[in-house]
Formats: structure tokens, C-alpha cells, sequence
């Protein structure tokens, strides 16, 4: 698999240097955001604003940025497909082979304020719209949902080994990060209702013939 383009962005910022010193060596095209776009600058990578993709400029305090037609379809459609490609083609469509994005720090606020406005303003939308395109879309696009992949994906895809069973893995982990974090979004919000923090937030409830009290009704999660 070669990358041509990735698209770029991140809350945290750890170890950003890996990438775009990466970029730089092996000739690939960055699409950038906000905050990702002007770091990428100061470690001396060019990137394009993300705007000239969508067409669309940032609005609503950051709220819109990442989320169009443009870039979804950038990351999703088939490569293996002749009609995908020539939909892309017609449609001007840049394909995206690596997604590198991780999300706003929601469970960090919520464990340092009760502030219900600072908690859904740390509610990431067009993170893991993207993080999931990438991962679903694993056998065309390598999706990097946190730093501490960084060192290990440069080393694989210099040593021609990002396989399908590589970006399969990478893939996995990004829907267990989504997974988890709606999880804490839920929980975080549940927290105060006592009738629903015994009941599982994911998942089946299993009824248990034994084991219970007679003034309790048991289950397994």
C-alpha cells in the first residue's frame, strides 16, 4: 500500500513531529485542520487547509470543519471498484489513504468540571465520523487514532510491511477508541441517575435462574 495523501487532525498533539517528519520523507500530501494545520507549519510541513477541500470555511466556533461530502467520500469510496473510481474522478474526489485523528479530550473535562456546557462543547462529532470511514474502509485507508501508534506504523509502512492484517488491527483499535469514548459520553452523562447506573449502557441484559434474592431480580451483563 502506498500513501499519497492523509488527512490530518488532532486534539492531542504528542509526538506530531513523527508524523510529519514522515510526511516529508515519503512525499505525501497532507490535508490539515485548525489547530493540526498550524502545528504541521511550525514543524515545517505543507499542508493543505481543509477548506479547500470541502469548499466549505470553518464555522460555528469550530463545530463545522471536517464533515462533507468531500472528504467522507475521500476516505470511503472503493478503490477496487471501476465505478467508484470513475465517481471519484467525476466528482473531483481526493482519495485519502491514512487518516490520522484523534479526539477532544471529553472524558478529561468531565473529570475536572460539572460544567454541562464545557462537557458537550468537548463532544467530538467530525473525529470519529472520519476515525470510522477510515477503520471501516481498512483494506484502501490506514486509520492512527492515538500517538502511541506512531513509531510503530512508520516502522511497518518503511519496511513494507503495512498489510492488510496490520491496517485490520489498526482498524480494530479505532473502533474500540469510538467505542469506548461513547461509552464514557453516556456514563458521564448518567451519572447522577441512580435508576440507570445499574443497568448496563451496552450490551444485552440476561435473566439468571439462580443466585438471586427474593427481594432482587439478577441479571448478567
Amino acid at each position: 500500500m502506498k500513501i499519497q495523501t492523509a488527512l490530518i487532525s488532532v486534539s492531542d498533539k504528542t509526538d506530531l513531529n513523527l508524523i510529519a517528519d514522515f510526511c516529508k520523507r515519503n512525499e505525501i500530501q497532507v490535508i490539515s485542520t485548525g489547530g493540526s494545520f498550524a502545528k504541521l507549519q511550525e514543524l515545517g510541513l505543507v499542508a493543505t487547509p481543509i477548506e479547500k477541500i470541502t469548499g466549505n470555511p470553518e464555522s460555528f466556533d469550530g463545530r463545522m470543519k471536517t464533515i462533507s461530502f468531500q472528504i467522507g467520500s475521500g476516505i470511503l469510496f472503493d478503490r477496487n471498484l471501476e465505478s467508484h473510481i470513475q465517481q471519484a474522478k467525476d466528482l473531483n474526489i481526493t482519495a485519502i489513504d491514512m487518516v490520522v485523528c484523534n479526539l477532544y479530550p471529553f472524558e478529561k473535562v468531565a473529570k475536572s468540571t460539572q460544567d454541562e456546557t464545557k462537557r458537550i462543547e468537548n463532544i467530538d462529532i467530525g473525529g470519529p465520523t472520519m476515525i470510522r470511514a477510515a477503520a471501516k474502509n481498512f483494506d484502501h485507508v490506514a486509520v492512527l487514532s492515538s500517538p502511541n501508534q506512531y513509531q510503530d506504523f512508520i516502522a511497518n509502512y518503511e519496511n513494507g510491511s503495512l498489510d492488510r492484517e496490520y491496517r485490520k488491527k489498526l482498524s480494530l483499535s479505532a473502533f474500540k477508541m469510538t467505542a469506548t469514548y461513547d461509552q464514557f459520553i453516556v456514563e458521564s452523562f448518567l451519572e447522577e441517575d441512580t435508576e440507570h447506573l445499574s443497568k448496563p449502557v451496552l450490551g444485552e441484559e440476561k435473566k439468571l435462574r439462580y443466585g438471586e434474592n427474593s427481594h432482587q431480580r439478577a441479571q448478567f451483563v
